[in-house]
């Protein structure tokens, strides 16, 4: 591939014709009715943060609805519920305040996605906003939107993604307790590990 890299913005231009008008305007700088209803249907979105150490991407789940607004659309509102504690994200949040969100529903082909800055409340009483099962987040990530628009289906058309015909088998991929075993050069047991986590995510999700 060498010699064949793209450097610079202008020659990515000689490859790709210009977006259409539809496409330039269709973004806007808050969650209207719309972007809200499409946001208290979706269980899942997948965060992405860029800080000192490099750029992550986190997945992010709960019930549908899980998000809050304020500010009428201005303000997305996302408790960090139990995780494994790396806390990547919320520590790039905390060096650079930018932000990319990409939200999905079941179902739906189509994606919304939000950029914006984000910051991390302690607030108590937000935290008991977001309370689940007696349990609080341990922050809340505030994010406003500067930028809010859907993305078309072609990706998850191409995927076939909510086909349940295309489910894996099981034994097509490798457990996590495998792959953990394998990065950790044993220092972690297969068997042992997946057993463990089935018992222990079910009565840890919050």
């Amino acid at each position: 591939m060498d010699g064949h890299y793209i450097t610079s913005v202008e020659e990515l231009g000689k490859f790709y014709d210009p977006p259409s008008e539809m496409v330039m305007n269709k973004q806007i700088d808050h969650l209207d009715e719309g972007c809200r209803e499409f946001l208290s249907a979706s269980p899942f979105f997948l965060l992405a943060t860029f800080g000192g150490s490099g750029a992550d991407c986190s997945p992010r789940g709960d019930g549908p609805g899980f998000v809050g607004f304020e500010d009428g659309g201005k303000t997305l509102l996302i408790p960090d519920r139990a995780g494994n504690n790396r806390i990547d994200s919320l520590r790039n949040i905390v060096e650079n305040p930018n932000v990319g969100l990409l939200f999905l529903v079941p179902g739906i082909t189509y994606t919304l996605r939000v950029n914006g800055r984000a910051r991390l409340s302690v607030e108590p009483g937000l935290l008991e906003r977001f309370a689940v099962k007696g349990k609080t987040p341990r922050s809340v990530i505030a994010v406003s939107v500067v930028e809010a628009y859907t993305q078309c289906a072609r990706a998850l058309l191409r995927a076939d993604l909510w086909n349940p015909e295309k489910l894996a088998e099981r034994e097509a991929v490798p457990t996590m307790g495998a792959m953990l075993a394998a990065h950790t050069k044993g220092g972690v047991e297969a068997g042992r590990y997946d057993a463990f986590d089935r018992g222990k995510l079910a009565k840890n999700l919050y």
